[in-house]
């Protein structure tokens, strides 16, 4: 007896301007990489990580405290869409919009795979325990905080 093919996630058969503002949503494994503060060399146009974080980060959580006005609140903070995903370059190599624009599947550790939350935290794939917030940081010494740890390649993609 063969059983039926289970139905697909909604990732691997919409295309994400065909996603629900739910569903777009649900894609973000609440990593947090996104809210590390970047910095811009001016000549060169490279872009710098730090493990600074936004002041409106919850460091536990992992989730922006004001989300729903964050882009008026940090005028950098952008609102993802797919139009605006192939310019974000500096996305984390792990974020679920970045693997599903380059055609890849999402990791083990994605809350949309494991059906929990805590996955992506207990992956060690988070923010969480890595970071300090920008309250606690001079502006002028960003630089001091620059760090090549969060460029590592999405493990299983």
């Amino acid at each position: 007896m063969t059983l039926p093919d289970s139905p697909q996630p909604f990732w691997k058969t919409k295309s994400m301007s065909e996603m629900s503002p739910e569903e777009w949503e649900s894609l973000c494994d609440g990593c947090a990489q996104c809210c590390l503060i970047r910095l811009e060399d001016e000549d060169t146009g490279e872009i710098a990580t730090t493990y600074v974080v936004c002041r409106y980060l919850d460091l536990h959580a992992c989730r922006c405290r004001v989300y729903k006005r964050r882009t008026r609140l940090v005028p950098t903070c952008l609102q993802i869409t797919p139009e605006l995903i192939p310019q974000l370059s500096w996305m984390p190599k792990t974020c679920a919009y970045r693997l599903i624009y380059e055609g890849k599947g999402l990791p083990s550790w994605h809350p949309l795979v494991s059906g929990n939350r805590q996955s992506v935290h207990r992956a060690g794939m988070s923010v969480r325990g890595r970071v300090v917030p920008e309250s606690v940081v001079n502006e002028e010494n960003l630089e001091d905080y620059i760090t090549d740890d969060w460029d590592a390649p999405c493990p299983e993609s």
